[in-house]
């Protein structure tokens, strides 16, 4: 693993980290996926609501299974990386099937037209109350994610740009910006 990647999964991580204690666990998925759903006016009886928070916590459970080395219900940043490394996370094999079906849940609860294709004050508000990317970081980010300049991103945007966070270290890729800067 590159020190590159490796500080892009600590930016990962604490953006799932939604209780900021230093690990990840199963109550992190569910606050961010009802925070965000509450975000776009989603009350629980709300079957895009209720898709959202079951592909997330779906997404936990894969996490806890791969990554949960001692088995105390929790993932350190460690197991996280460790997890991502030996390939139990995410491969470019293994990244549709994950990705795409949350992808689509999320574009459930923010395409509020359902035009298929989200503003950036659609995506400043899901990334703010889903992994608290502050709003001038989103902003920039959507501009890159844009390519042709139309005001909108669409699903298959958002997946390649999630793609080339995990998968292509060059600083040009819109994926590169997707959560901020990263640390060092």
């Amino acid at each position: 693993m590159t020190e590159f990647l490796e500080r892009r999964l600590a930016r990962r991580f604490r953006a799932h980290d939604h209780d900021l204690n230093g690990f990840l666990q199963r109550s992190d998925f569910e606050i961010s996926a009802v925070r965000m759903a509450e975000e776009f006016g989603h009350g629980p009886e709300s079957a895009a609501r209720q898709r959202l928070v079951e592909i997330s916590l779906g997404l936990w459970e894969h996490l806890r299974k791969v990554a949960d080395f001692d088995a105390d219900d929790r993932i350190s940043l460690a197991e996280y990386k460790a997890a991502f490394a030996a390939g139990m996370l995410e491969t470019p094999e293994s990244f549709d099937q994950s990705y795409v079906p949350y992808i689509n849940a999320v574009m459930d609860v923010v395409d509020l037209d359902r035009d298929g294709k989200l503003t950036v004050s659609d995506e400043v508000r899901w990334m703010g109350s889903l992994m608290r990317v502050p709003e001038d970081i989103v902003r920039a980010a959507f501009h890159r994610i844009d390519k042709d300049n139309d005001g909108f991103i669409t699903v298959s945007d958002l997946v390649e740009t999630i793609r080339g966070y995990y998968f292509d270290e060059s600083p040009d890729s819109p994926g590169h910006w997707l959560l901020g800067p990263l640390e060092v």
